[in-house]
């Protein structure tokens, strides 16, 4: 099964880049391929860093639906720890 695989790249890609993965994906929609080449950094939806104080201090990382729905269970995830 790919998804927990993938899931675990979504954490370490948001938590390297920074930010949401749904923003490398919409960068390789729009021609930028560099992040190919980089290690660990998958273009999916479903990573989110958890950021507090303006520092990344991990991230979720989801898999097994669609882009979109990945996307929302993260944020899901993210709400219930608040």
């Amino acid at each position: 099964m790919a998804a927990i695989p993938i899931a675990h790249k979504n954490t370490l890609a948001s938590v390297q880049l920074r930010r949401e993965t749904k923003v490398a994906e919409g960068n390789i929609q729009a021609g930028n391929l560099f992040l190919l080449t980089l290690d660990q950094i998958v273009a999916l939806r479903g990573g989110i860093p958890l950021v507090l104080d303006g520092k990344v201090i991990g991230a979720i990382g989801v898999s097994g639906g669609t882009g979109a729905q990945d996307e929302v269970v993260a944020k899901a995830a993210i709400a219930a720890l608040k």
